[in-house]
């Protein structure tokens, strides 16, 4: 008698699954076509939970988010794994990026300021971000959740664990949409300018459609609810600013950094300024 390989539970010889656990009978030993029918049924199928989530979140958000906290959680990807896809898919494009693209974001940063301490400082944070990005993620999920748990205090829907579903949802679908859309970009350095300098907006307009469908809001409400929202964020987003310039100053090489394009400034200027007086 056969027995699943994955729980022990006897099978019939005609069995395709297992009954017990729902795993796929394999007769056959490992070949390079089973490899390749498994990746098209995990990723390249139309009807996959990756997709399917991807595509959803954006045409009924409503149905996948609700969906989950009612327990209907067999049609749409698990809200952690479809978050952690997010962040993977993040530190790709970041990892592409440095190796492959160097220059594009000091580019980015000279159109933005003229300043070389601003734009050093501008760098040494990327660079911070980009080291501590899954850390900065996960912080940035209970926070949300809080800050629309507050902004929908009178609306009993969801609760506080509730709301954590919903931005980790709303967040995750956000960050694949901004890293594919930065993906693109990079390639035309007017387009990485416009998208970098709207990139936020994006954001707070998708989450505000999701609010939008979730809640079942009209016009006038979800326009005075992002306005909350913003007004919450704004000394949520200061606090975070503070904590990581001090963090950057007290444990980083930014604040040497800065201090050394400041020296290095300060010599051009010298050495100008005695030109000047030796020709004159």
């Amino acid at each position: 008698m056969a027995y699943c390989k994955n729980c022990n539970t006897p099978l019939s010889e005609s069995a395709k699954f297992c009954e017990q656990c729902g795993a796929k009978v394999i007769h056959n030993r490992l070949t390079l076509r089973n490899i390749f029918d498994d990746f098209s049924e995990q990723f390249l199928n139309w009807d996959n939970k990756i997709l399917r989530t991807f595509i959803d979140l954006f045409r009924q958000p409503e149905v996948v988010i609700n969906g989950y906290i009612s327990g209907t959680r067999k049609r749409y990807m698990n809200v952690l794994s479809y978050f952690a896809i997010a962040i993977t898919l993040s530190g790709f494009y970041m990892y592409i990026n440095q190796k492959f693209f160097p220059d594009t974001f000091s580019k980015l940063f000279e159109k933005m300021s003229n300043d070389p301490n601003q734009m050093q400082a501008s760098l040494d944070f990327y660079q911070n971000f980009i080291e501590y990005q899954s850390f900065i993620f996960f912080l940035m999920i209970p926070i949300l959740a809080g800050m629309s748990r507050l902004v929908f205090l009178k609306n009993k829907k969801f609760n506080y664990s509730e709301h954590l579903v919903l931005n980790m949802y709303t967040y995750s679908q956000a960050s694949i949409l901004i890293t594919l859309i930065a993906f693109v970009a990079q390639f035309n350095e007017d387009a990485a300018y416009v998208f970098q300098i709207s990139s936020l907006a994006i954001q707070i307009l998708f989450f505000a459609y999701v609010l939008k469908r979730v809640f079942a809001l009209n016009l006038i409400q979800i326009i005075l609810k992002t306005l909350l929202f913003l007004v919450v964020l704004i000394p949520v987003y200061i606090i975070f600013v503070i904590i990581a310039t001090i963090y950057m100053l007290l444990f980083t090489d930014a604040f040497q950094n800065i201090m050394e394009v400041e020296k290095a400034k300060r010599g051009i200027s010298y050495v100008i300024s005695s030109a000047r007086n030796w020709t004159s």
